[in-house]
C-alpha cells in the first residue's frame, strides 16, 4: 500500500518518506502500535490500514496528541495547521464543520477502525507515564519537539525497546528543533541502544 494523505495536512508531506515508514513497520508487524504526535491523523489512518492488512482486527492503534493550540503547546514546533488550498479550509471550514486537528475529526478519520484505536488527549509528559509501554511493541515517535519533551517521551519508551520493540522518532534532521537530535543522541548513550539514521537523516531507529 502507498501513504495516502486523505485530504488533510501531514508531517509527512515530502515524497516518499510516508512509504518509507510504512514500510519499516510492515518489517516489524508490530499488533499494538502508539504514535505520540497524531496531528490530522493521517498517518493514523494508514498504520490502521497497514496493521488491518496484516492482522485483520488482532491489532490495536493507540495515538496520543494535545489535539488543541493552546498555551501548553505554544513552545512546542508543530506543522503548520493552516491549509494552503482554499478548498479544504471550505471542506472542514463548511461542510465538515470541524477542526481537522481535533479530537472529534481525527475520530472521525479513523472511524473504520474505531473497534481498534484507542485515541488519549493530553501532553506526554504526563500521560506516558500511566500508559503500561510494556505492552507496545511500536512507537512511532513525532510529539513535542522541545528537548525536555522529547527526552522525557524516549525515556518512557524504554520499555518498549527492552522487550524488543522498536522506537522511530521523527523529525532528527529539523533544524528548526535540535532538541530532538539532542535528546536521541544522549538516550541512546545512557542506555547503550542501537541506533540506525534513516530516510535522509530525518528518522531515527532505536532498538536494543
Amino acid at each position: 500500500m502507498k501513504y495516502k494523505k486523505y485530504f488533510r495536512k501531514t508531517s509527512l508531506k515530502q515524497k516518499g518518506h510516508g512509504d518509507f515508514l510504512l514500510n519499516e513497520v510492515r518489517k516489524e508487524k508490530p499488533k499494538i502500535f502508539l504514535e505520540i504526535g497524531v496531528f490530522h491523523g493521517v498517518t493514523a489512518r494508514n498504520i490502521c490500514e497497514l496493521l488491518y492488512q496484516t492482522h485483520k482486527n488482532d491489532f490495536k492503534y493507540i495515538g496520543l496528541d494535545l489535539f488543541v493550540e493552546n498555551e501548553e503547546n505554544k513552545n512546542e514546533v508543530i506543522p503548520n495547521n493552516t491549509f494552503n488550498n482554499p478548498l479544504k479550509r471550505i471542506f472542514f471550514k463548511y461542510i465538515k464543520k470541524q477542526n481537522p486537528y481535533s479530537l472529534e475529526a481525527v475520530r472521525d478519520l479513523l472511524k473504520k477502525f474505531e473497534k481498534n484505536v484507542h485515541l488519549i488527549q493530553g501532553n506526554s509528559n504526563k500521560v506516558l507515564k500511566k500508559i503500561d509501554m510494556s505492552k507496545i511493541d511500536y512507537v512511532f515517535l513525532d510529539g513535542g519537539h522541545e528537548y525536555n519533551t522529547v527526552m522525557n517521551d524516549l525515556d518512557n519508551c524504554i520499555e518498549v525497546i527492552k522487550k524488543g520493540g522498536t522506537v522511530l522518532c521523527d523529525d532528527c534532521n529539523l533544524g528548526s528543533a535540535p532538541g530532538v537530535k539532542k535528546a536521541v543522541d544522549e538516550f541512546v548513550k545512557k542506555n547503550q541502544l542501537n541506533v540506525e539514521i534513516l530516510c535522509e537523516n530525518r528518522f531515527a531507529k532505536i532498538q536494543k
